[in-house]
C-alpha cells in the first residue's frame, strides 16, 4: 500500500514537471505565418519590359515575397533590374528563354527594365504589406 502511495506521487511530480516545461508560450511567442507569395510575370520584348498583375482587387501589389517568371522574347539574353526600394538583379535570361525569380518586394515605387536603352522600361507600385497566411491553406 505504501508502494503504491510512492508510486501515485512520482507519477503526479513527473506530470506536474512536465506541464510547468511545456508552457513556455512567453519565452517563444507564436508570430502568424507571413503572406503568402504572389506569382508574378515578366515579359521582356525588343520594345519593352511588362510586368503583371500589377494590381489586385484595384489596389497595388502588396509588399512581400514574389515569386516572378519572367519570359525574354528577343533574341538577345537579357537581365532585368528591379529599381526601387530594393534593388535587385536577375541571372541573365537566355535569349527566348525563361527564368524563375524571387523577390521581397517592400512597399514604394519600382522601375523595372534592362540595360538595353532600345527597351522601355516598366513602373509599377507596391502597396502596403499583404495579411498574414495564418489561416490559409498553402499548397506546394
Amino acid at each position: 500500500m505504501r508502494r503504491r502511495r510512492a508510486t501515485a506521487a512520482l507519477a503526479a511530480a513527473a506530470i506536474a514537471a512536465l506541464g510547468a516545461a511545456g508552457c513556455g508560450a512567453e519565452d517563444f511567442p507564436n508570430d502568424p505565418r507571413p503572406p503568402a507569395p504572389i506569382e508574378l510575370t515578366a515579359r521582356v520584348d525588343d520594345r519593352q519590359v511588362e510586368v503583371s498583375p500589377t494590381e489586385f482587387d484595384g489596389a497595388p501589389v502588396g509588399a512581400g515575397l514574389a515569386n516572378v517568371t519572367i519570359s525574354n522574347q528577343t533574341d538577345s539574353d537579357q537581365q532585368l533590374n528591379f529599381a526601387g526600394p530594393v534593388d535587385r538583379t536577375t541571372d541573365p535570361v537566355v535569349a527566348n528563354g525563361v527564368l524563375e525569380f524571387k523577390i521581397d518586394l517592400e512597399e514604394g515605387e519600382y522601375v523595372v527594365g534592362t540595360d538595353d536603352p532600345s527597351i522601355d522600361d516598366m513602373t509599377f507600385a507596391v502597396g502596403p504589406a499583404r495579411p498574414s497566411a495564418q489561416n490559409d491553406l498553402l499548397l506546394p
